[in-house]
């Protein structure tokens, strides 16, 4: 459930308008509500409300919009906020605004798996569902026993201008595999220079969707994206492959957490119990092919099980915090090498 989080969308900002006024939102003065802002998709949240209702006999208000547009909102509510809870939003910027966040531990933190909680605002953050980075390639320009196993891989020049990247600094997931980069390989000269060595080889894509696109459709040999992405492509016959990195890879969660000053903190306890209940996961996982954080959800169908893939502890406060800092030096290395 990755959306783009840092560039708030039109979506976004019509989905923000619907939010209840300040009257509204606490004019029940008890319990039975809760706000919940949220970055997952509108079928997701179709299924998930009824069921919370139905369990909880609470009512549930959602206001759905990109990550960065609810935080945004979020701040500029910070004195008095309108919701409760944030739900499935990218783990990465909701941890860099640990300010607006409630301490919580959830009843079941037992059974999330504790790489997933790096760098959450000092458990401010629970984890979600998780999507890892991942390398994708053409079947019938790359044959098996030539595909890049690694991310250092796609630093030979043999690859160049085989390789689709979206821009860093338009992608929120393009963003991810960078600051996955800098924690694989270190954030000092050599691992910028593993960036730069694969960027010479890149074409830089305006939109994380092009990325698997091109390589089906044979524009490209190779591609950097994220798991969910991928595998569309392979569910829908495209003749591609997908590579776990032997080198590591990042498995990064979306975030959920309790608002600071929530107006309904019993239920924003309750639905956060809940978002992250065997019982919903179980269900992301069976009919919207999403991973889950839970170490006794089974992974969707015809995904490989997280203990095959080498994960590496990716700190989603520090990706956050040092957003603008890493794509300004990302920037500087296209206009260099390109």
């Amino acid at each position: 459930m990755r959306r783009g989080w840092w560039v708030p969308g039109v979506l976004g900002m019509v989905a923000l308008a619907a939010v209840p006024t300040m009257a509204s939102a606490g004019s029940a003065g008890h319990e039975g509500e809760v706000v919940v802002y949220t970055a997952a998709q509108s079928t997701i949240v179709q299924a998930i409300g009824p069921m919370f209702e139905k369990k909880t006999g609470i009512k549930v208000q959602f206001v759905e919009a990109g990550t960065g547009e609810v935080l945004k909102r979020a701040q500029a509510e910070k004195a008095s906020p309108l919701g409760d809870v944030f739900w499935a939003l990218a783990a990465e910027p909701l941890a860099a605004n640990a300010d607006l966040l409630e301490p919580y531990t959830v009843a079941d933190d037992a059974r999330i798996n504790a790489i997933y909680k790096k760098g959450m605002a000092g458990g401010r953050v629970n984890s979600n569902n998780v999507t890892p980075m991942v390398i994708v390639y053409n079947k019938k320009l790359v044959s098996e026993a030539e595909a890049p196993k690694t991310w250092k891989a796609l630093a030979d020049p043999k690859w160049k201008d085989k390789i689709a990247y979206a821009a860093a600094d338009k992608s929120g997931s393009s963003y991810t595999i960078l600051a996955t980069l800098l924690t694989v390989f270190g954030e000092n000269d050599a691992g910028w220079k593993v960036v730069e060595d694969i960027m010479k080889n890149a074409k830089i894509l305006p939109s994380s969707s092009r990325v698997p696109k091109g390589v089906a459709d044979g524009e490209y040999h190779a591609g950097l994206t994220y798991e969910d992405a991928a595998m569309r492509q392979v569910a829908g016959g495209a003749p591609v492959g997908v590579i776990y990195p032997q080198d590591g890879t990042s498995i990064p969660p979306d975030g959920n957490a309790l608002i600071k000053g929530a107006k309904h903190p019993k239920a924003a306890r309750m639905f956060l119990d809940y978002a992250v209940s065997k019982e919903v996961m179980d269900l992301l996982a069976e009919k919207f092919s999403l991973r889950s954080a839970r170490v006794d959800v089974n992974p969707p169908k015809g995904f490989v099980p997280l203990t095959e893939i080498k994960a590496v502890p990716y700190d989603m406060e520090w990706a956050g915090k040092n957003y603008a800092a890493f794509v300004k030096k990302w920037q500087d290395i296209i206009v260099r090498v390109k």
